[in-house]
């Protein structure tokens, strides 16, 4: 990728639609020639994966909370911060993005029944693209777009976090 390519280059180059969740993605993947796996919410794909891109004008990719384990790749652009709640309230916050040597991540795994919330960082690109790799495959019926008072009520020593990476309506 030339390094003139902006946001809207890789929208169109890689086909992506606006995401609920807020950035844009596109299905890349999904394992229809393996058996179903049987999951609690009915039958999934053995995998699925997506291109995920955050942009200047989509930054935030607003807490949300997956049933799947979800394995995370940095591709292009700006670094990501990904900010995790887990299930016993502690908060961990990891950047990923291609500078390894200040501990950036290229790889992110994120395991399912966690709340997990992205913002892309200031840089010269305007967008930070990654792919992630889903297991059971993703199913909207599997994923809770979080609401800003459950979310506080539930973990109110992360207020401040919570009420950058949710929604004001939601």
């Amino acid at each position: 990728m030339s390094q003139q390519a902006s946001a809207g280059d890789v929208i169109r180059a890689l086909e992506l639609q606006p995401h609920v969740e807020g950035g844009y993605f596109r299905r890349t993947f999904q394992a229809d020639q393996r058996a179903t796996l049987e999951t609690a919410g009915g039958p999934r794909y053995l995998m699925t994966s997506i291109y995920y891109l955050l942009t200047e004008q989509s930054p935030v990719g607003q807490f949300h909370f997956n049933q799947s384990d979800i394995l995370h790749f940095f591709h292009l652009g700006d670094p990501v911060e990904y900010s995790l709640i887990f299930a016993d309230g502690s908060l961990q916050t990891l950047i990923m993005g291609s500078d390894i040597l200040a501990g950036q991540q290229l790889q992110l795994h994120v395991p399912g029944g966690i709340w997990k919330a992205s913002r892309l960082l200031d840089g010269p690109d305007g967008f930070g693209l990654i792919s992630e790799a889903v297991s059971p495959g993703f199913d909207f019926a599997d994923m809770q777009i979080g609401d800003r008072r459950k979310l506080i009520a539930q973990y109110p020593q992360h207020q401040a976090v919570i009420e950058q990476l949710t929604r004001a309506d939601g």
